[in-house]
């Protein structure tokens, strides 16, 4: 893994206390095999010893097929409302099986607090197959607009 450079409003302790707390979706955007770009919404965990961030999806996924051919990324995990912080950034993802699906597993609990929803019924199917992308960032810029924006969000 190479270096991550940390520009913006926060240092790298700061963005990884922000990754590791945020349970909002991660943005991946990439390019499709055509030259097209492709940006959808994922779960993520942030692996704070690797400076990782850790997502999974079917395996069948179109991301899966375009990752394969060109691992650049882009991604942006950021409040939806004011005031507005987050972290955007770029680098590489790979792409491998979550055979176990334990990566799945940890994100369910993540997001909804468990594995006890027709949704994660549906997801930890024993015939659906599940990948793990692990988008490793070369660089990361974050923003927070709550003293700019404080009088607007009270």
């Amino acid at each position: 893994m190479s270096e991550v450079t940390y520009t913006g409003e926060w240092d790298r302790a700061e963005v990884a206390a922000y990754l590791a707390d945020a349970t909002i979706p991660l943005r991946l955007a990439c390019r499709t095999p055509a030259g097209g770009l492709w940006m959808l919404s994922l779960w993520y965990r942030f692996d704070a010893d690797a400076e990782r961030l850790v997502c999974a999806t079917s395996a069948d996924a179109d991301v899966v097929e375009y990752l394969r051919e060109n691992d650049g990324v882009a991604f942006e995990v950021s409040t939806n409302d004011p005031p507005y912080c987050g972290v955007r950034g770029a680098g590489r993802a790979t792409v491998s099986p979550d055979e176990e699906k334990a990566t799945l597993r940890r994100l369910l609990e993540r997001y909804l607090g468990g594995t006890e929803s027709a949704l994660a019924e549906r997801l930890l199917d024993p015939d659906r197959d599940e990948v793990v992308i692990e988008l490793d960032p070369r660089r990361c810029y974050s923003w927070d607009f709550t003293e700019r924006m404080r009088d607007a969000s009270e």
